[in-house]
């Protein structure tokens, strides 16, 4: 205990022996209890291996448009797998949901993902002691330890928090296109076009205005022509996109279609709400932003007036009172 406590260096190397041993038990903890369930799973799959090969072969329909490249990382996690390192993740669905809303539909998505969140819990730590180990800083053992940990969970968080970010900002973009979609389907179908031809027109109409919403179009086309049922292709469109206004709009075109309604009023009416709704959106940021400019105003533009009219003031008083004085 003396020789670490008047030795840096080996306090630093204990410090870091004892986090690579706690984040070591933990995966090898976790990989047990993944490998467990995997197991499980695939017995309990056995028996339903036509509907999977089902299943990969839609997948591989829907991903006709797409220039789905085997990159670095994608090699990275094979390499790993055939090691023995599992990646999966014991929320992949959820986790999959997430990624394909952020525009990430490769089916190893969840695994890249998985091994880029280990990687940064991992090595923020480590850099950030290697930082202060170089740059010479005293850091006390216990600092050092939950500054480690504070390093750990910001690499745990980040990941997802950009992931999350992405995916509103591609919801955010679908919404704001979605309205303008809704009226052209609505001109193609009053002219007469059936729904597949009109979602392949409007995806056509708006590949440069609104290129996701036309990918997200036209990706219901090719399922639709490969021989997907509609409500299928529909729900599948609504949970890909992952915007409640798309979802409605999915449900009351398979609901038109069961109950045989005209699709042309439904679109009528549905359209109309659509651009009721981004209209009153607008209205919304448009009467935040008095309350947003109150903090500026307040911290910058404030002072200086107040600055500007009271300094004369201050000025002479001074010239009248400090004579007065003397």
């Amino acid at each position: 205990m003396d020789f670490l406590l008047d030795n840096d260096l080996a306090r630093w190397a204990v410090l870091l022996l004892i986090f690579a041993a706690v984040v070591t038990i933990a995966m090898i903890v976790t990989n047990a209890a993944t490998q467990r369930r995997g197991m499980r799973s695939r017995l309990r799959a056995q028996t339903g291996s036509r509907g999977e090969a089902a299943a990969a072969a839609a997948t591989g329909a829907a991903r006709l448009r797409g220039d789905q490249q085997r990159g670095a990382w994608i090699d990275i996690v094979n390499e790993l797998e055939k090691r023995g390192v599992n990646l999966v993740s014991t929320r992949d669905q959820g986790l999959r949901r997430k990624l394909v809303a952020a525009g990430y539909e490769d089916p190893s998505a969840p695994r890249v993902f998985t091994l880029i969140r280990t990687i940064a819990t991992l090595g923020f730590p480590i850099l950030i002691l290697a930082y202060a180990f170089i740059s010479g800083t005293n850091v006390g053992l216990a600092s050092s330890y939950f500054l480690a940990i504070f390093a750990a969970g910001l690499g745990y968080v980040i990941p997802i928090l950009i992931v999350q970010v992405k995916a509103d900002k591609r919801q955010e973009e679908l919404l704001n296109g979605f309205p303008d979609a809704l009226d052209l389907m609505l001109v193609c179908v009053e002219a007469g076009l059936g729904l597949e031809t009109a979602f392949d027109r409007v995806g056509q109409e708006m590949y440069k205005s609104h290129p996701l919403l036309a990918r997200h179009f036209a990706g219901v086309v090719l399922e639709l022509r490969a021989g997907r049922s509609r409500e299928d292709a529909l729900r599948r469109f609504a949970d890909r996109a992952g915007v409640d206004e798309i979802r409605a709009f999915s449900t009351l075109l398979i609901q038109s279609q069961k109950l045989g309604s005209s699709v042309a009023a439904t679109l009528r009416v549905y359209a109309a709400e659509m651009r009721e709704k981004r209209r009153m959106r607008a209205e919304e940021r448009a009467h935040r932003l008095p309350v947003l400019l109150a903090v500026p105003l307040v911290g910058c533009m404030l002072p200086v007036m107040i600055g500007v009219l009271m300094v004369p003031a201050v000025i002479r008083a001074m010239r009248t009172v400090v004579p007065a004085l003397g």
